[in-house]
């Protein structure tokens, strides 16, 4: 009898490097589950060109064809449920998930966020990194609750900040990390190593420190 393979459904915003890794890896054998599909809220999304290139179906679902945030996250559900993913992985998609959408797939959303979380929650993290004059900066992957890059973090990489950098710079540097580390927490969950429970990261049977795996 084949055994099951963990499907994946992948969300975007943009230029899909994340899901690229996540192809990248399954294509090596590092992530032993399939893209069942890939869902971007923008069509000039590239990750979009990444999907099909790789033969995973891509859909569009424009946020500015809604009325409201519940309308079209409505939507999204139904366009995910049509798949029956195991896990659903927020890579770069750069939209605020309603509370209904999150509970929905509790305990099998993940987001990676460009800080080291509860450090820079939202947007433009490296700038605030930078002119906080920060010595190190970082990524995190998290399990996705209502609370806005709130949810339990299950590993973070930690990346040095030089005198001299600059946002594009700092960024390449954390994008780095995230490559490495989406597509290994994605290994863990669909391996069954890795849980949520009670608002908590859960390894081998082990709850996880608020900053995960690689803490120090």
């Amino acid at each position: 009898m084949t055994p099951v393979v963990p499907s994946i459904c992948v969300l975007i915003s943009g230029n899909g490097s994340n899901l690229q890794a996540i192809i990248d890896a399954i294509a090596t054998g590092k992530l032993e589950a399939k893209i069942a599909c890939v869902i971007s809220n923008r069509t000039d999304a590239y990750g979009l060109t990444r999907a099909e290139m790789a033969g995973i179906p891509a859909h569009t679902l424009d946020h500015n064809a809604f009325d409201d945030r519940e309308n079209y996250d409505y939507a999204l559900k139904e366009l995910i449920d049509r798949y029956h993913p195991d896990c659903v992985v927020l890579a770069g998609f750069m939209r605020i998930l309603t509370a209904d959408l999150v509970n929905h797939y509790a305990g099998k959303m993940f987001n990676i966020h460009p800080s080291l979380l509860p450090k820079y929650k939202g947007l433009h993290t490296h700038k605030q990194a930078i002119e906080n004059g920060d010595t190190e900066h970082g990524v995190s992957v998290h399990f996705v609750t209502p609370e806005l890059d709130g949810g339990p973090v299950v590993i973070q990489s930690r990346v040095p900040v030089f005198e001299d950098d600059s946002e594009v710079e700092l960024a390449a540097r954390v994008q780095e990390q995230e490559r490495q580390i989406y597509p290994l927490v994605l290994q863990w969950f669909c391996s069954g190593r890795l849980v949520m429970h009670e608002n908590n990261a859960i390894m081998d049977g082990q709850r996880l420190p608020l900053s995960g795996y690689a803490s120090e």
